[in-house]
């Protein structure tokens, strides 16, 4: 198993930032850049209301987790998993699984092997969805997320405008 993927790592609640913090002080002094690329605590953006007032605050969007980017391998492995404040990998006993493709797109990360569609509408264009459960459907584009390469948009469903998230592929400018 010498192939670069990213993994979960388990860690004490309220410590996902220490660890990162941790992991990657580790990589500097052991100098294993080459095997472990990135360590990351996925964030949301999320608005809260507070005594009346809409604040926009980042929040965790998996308390207790970290990513990391690395080669999985003995001495990988071993530095992550004695990483304070790390209660071990995601996975099976001690068998770390790595995430699948559709995981990560769905975390908003694109492997460097997978290519970066881009597209030439903006928020507010008119689009045709050219494939899918909605192909035919001309559509105003609400949001687009160039990470997760997908694009928002309303359909009416069920009698009222529902947003629906489509991906950059199935569909094109009207």
């Amino acid at each position: 198993m010498s192939d670069l993927n990213w993994y979960v790592v388990h860690t004490y609640s309220g410590y996902e930032n220490k660890v990162k913090a941790n992991i990657e002080k580790t990589i500097e002094n052991r100098k294993l850049q080459d095997q472990i690329f990135e360590v990351r605590v996925p964030l949301q953006d999320v608005v809260e209301m507070k005594n009346g007032v809409r604040k926009s605050v980042q929040k965790k969007m998996f308390p207790g987790y970290v990513l990391v980017n690395m080669i999985m391998n003995d001495d990988t492995w071993y530095v992550i998993r004695n990483t304070r404040g790390v209660t071990g990998f995601v996975g099976p006993g001690s068998e770390p699984i790595p995430l699948t493709e559709i995981e990560m797109r769905n975390l908003g990360i694109v492997s460097s092997e997978e290519k970066v569609i881009e597209v030439d509408f903006e928020v507010g264009d008119l689009i045709e969805v050219v494939s899918g459960a909605w192909e035919g459907r001309v559509s105003t584009v609400k949001d687009i997320n160039k990470s997760k390469q997908t694009v928002t948009i309303e359909v009416e469903m069920f009698g009222r405008e529902t947003s629906v998230e489509i991906e950059f592929l199935d569909v094109r400018k009207a």
